[in-house]
C-alpha cells in the first residue's frame, strides 16, 4: 500500500511538468524529414538546438558518424549525409 502511495504521489508531480514540455520545431529545409526520421527515433531534437552554437560542419559530421558507429544508429549513408548538410546549414556555427 505505500508504494502504491509513493507512486501516485510521484505521479501528481511529474504531470504538471509533463504537460508543460512543448515539442521542438525545427527549421523547415531540405533534410528535415531525415532528421525527424532517424536522430528523433533515438533522442530528442533538444540536442541539435543545444549543440549548434559549438557545432560547424565538421562537428555535425563527427557527431552524426558518432551516432552510427559508436551508438550503433541505423543510419544510411545517403541519409547521414543529408541530415549533416541540414544541420550544418540550419544549425551550424556561423
Amino acid at each position: 500500500m505505500k508504494t502504491i502511495a509513493i507512486a501516485l504521489l510521484a505521479a501528481a508531480f511529474a504531470l504538471p511538468a509533463a504537460a508543460d514540455e512543448s515539442k521542438i520545431q525545427l527549421k523547415k529545409a531540405d533534410g528535415l524529414d531525415k532528421v525527424e526520421a532517424n536522430c528523433a527515433a533515438c533522442h530528442s531534437l533538444d540536442y541539435i538546438v543545444m549543440n549548434s552554437p559549438i557545432q560547424d560542419q565538421n562537428g555535425w559530421t563527427a557527431t552524426v558518424t558518432k551516432m552510427i558507429n559508436v551508438l550503433g544508429a541505423p543510419i544510411d549513408k545517403a541519409d547521414a549525409e543529408r541530415i549533416v548538410e541540414y544541420l550544418s546549414a540550419n544549425y551550424g556555427k556561423k
